[in-house]
């Protein structure tokens, strides 16, 4: 018994297979860059409840500002309108709702968690911080709203909800069709153009930009992990098999 035992024992492990392989390294090195994501956010946070503003923070907005193109300034107005207050929310909702009216609920329900999850974390985080807005004497004229200013929270919007319709155009849309070619040209110019739309406006610091997309990156992660799980056990019940050859369809 003992060298049959032995024999059992000296038998090598299988290989992992070279997908599994990749597989782990994509993932090792999402997680460090969900992890550094994170720190720097913290960093970035404590240093702006200390400070008002940096001395980067300042001359990079000038710069900003200064820019002259014609009908820039229309764009950067037009850029912030869909995180404007209740713009924001109904969007959000009238999305969510031709998601269910699609059958795609999973997906519904997920924009609305990335969504008004990081909206709540945007405000809380406000609060915890409290810098204040950039002042007139700084910036030449102060912007209109009485909330704190650090993080961005049109630049969170932007990245949870377009970063999100982003994602499920890439996992659902047929390839090599049209619509996604469009879908996943069009849905990341708002995040890129929003940042620089809140400094135009003198709605915010670079900084609080910065520690928007940083945070909102995070939190879209957290999002999607959340909304993946829940898809692969929808998709995975007895009564609701999944599409052959896509791996995240289907409706729970």
């Amino acid at each position: 018994m003992s060298g049959e035992f032995d024999k059992t024992a000296e038998q090598p492990t299988t290989p992992a297979s070279p997908r599994r392989r990749r597989e782990s390294r994509r993932l090792r090195r999402a997680q460090i860059v969900y992890v550094a994501s994170l720190a720097a956010f913290a960093v970035l946070a404590v240093l702006a409840h200390e400070y008002a503003y940096f001395a980067w923070d300042l001359r990079l907005a000038r710069a900003i500002q200064s820019i002259d193109f014609p009908g820039w300034a229309a764009l950067m107005e037009w850029t912030s309108v869909f995180g404007n207050g209740l713009t924001s929310w109904g969007l959000t909702i009238a999305t969510a709702l031709m998601f269910f009216v699609w059958r795609r609920r999973s997906e519904g329900v997920g924009l609305a968690l990335c969504t008004w999850g990081g909206s709540l974390v945007n405000r809380i985080l406000k609060v915890l911080v409290g810098r204040p807005r950039p002042s007139a004497e700084l910036v030449g004229f102060a912007y209109g709203s009485d909330e704190m200013s650090f993080p961005s929270g049109h630049v969170m919007f932007y990245v949870c909800f377009f970063g999100f319709l982003f994602f499920v155009a890439y996992a659902l849309l047929p390839r090599a069709t049209q619509a996604r070619r469009i879908a996943l040209v069009l849905l990341p110019i708002p995040v890129l153009l929003v940042g620089l739309s809140r400094v135009t406006l003198r709605a915010h610091w670079p900084s609080d930009v910065l520690g928007a997309y940083l945070l909102s990156g995070v939190w879209l992660t957290v999002s999607l992990d959340i909304y993946r799980r829940w898809k692969r056990r929808a998709t995975s019940h007895p009564e609701e098999p999944a599409v052959a050859g896509t791996e995240v369809t289907g409706t729970p």
